[in-house]
């Protein structure tokens, strides 16, 4: 996985913004890291190998973060990038998954055509917090047929419990932070 060095210029570059979105709360703006050309090709240097390491053919990007992350790994690994969106923002086609949050319940889609059997998908994201995404990410790339190899994070919050709630979604796949807060 990612060396020292790495991890450290990583988190270097994220910064922590008080009470944002809402009082108590330290959000870790990423925004730093994406600026910093050096930075933001490491990150996309890491998730390539981990992609290439567990053999995707296809990189699923969670809406919205998680894109920016996804895509420029799906170029350099040369697979394909499918977006998994908010409910109602694809055209066509979708399989939906719904979710609980902390407070009611969100919903996820992507589309129908995009993922088969013959794919291999790791799950990127920029945080794994409570897991609640992910999880159901996992769900709705395996109702596709496809196989999910892995989910890979710039950041797990541990103190969330992401890791706990999403282990039995994983199913023995394997989950990897380049970053563990």
């Amino acid at each position: 996985m990612t060396d020292t060095s790495t991890r450290e210029l990583l988190l270097s570059r994220i910064r922590d913004v008080a009470d944002y979105p809402k009082p108590g709360v330290v959000f870790k703006d990423i925004t730093p890291l994406l600026a910093d050309p050096k930075a933001f090709t490491a990150l996309t240097d890491a998730l390539a190998e981990l992609c290439a390491k567990h053999g995707a053919t296809k990189i699923v990007g969670l809406e919205a973060r998680g894109f920016i992350l996804a895509a420029p790994v799906a170029v350099r690994a040369g697979v394909g990038f499918i977006p998994v969106r908010k409910a109602g923002k694809l055209p066509g086609a979708t399989l939906s998954q719904a979710y609980e949050l902390e407070y009611g319940s969100a919903e996820i889609e992507v589309h129908a055509e995009d993922l088969d059997q013959d794919d291999r998908v790791l799950v990127i994201d920029d945080v794994l917090a409570t897991g609640g995404t992910a999880e159901a990410s996992l769900e709705l790339v395996r109702r596709a047929g496809a196989e999910v190899v892995g989910v890979a994070v710039l950041m797990e919050l541990g103190f969330l419990g992401g890791r706990a709630r999403l282990e039995p979604a994983l199913r023995g796949a394997p989950l990897e932070a380049l970053i563990t807060l």
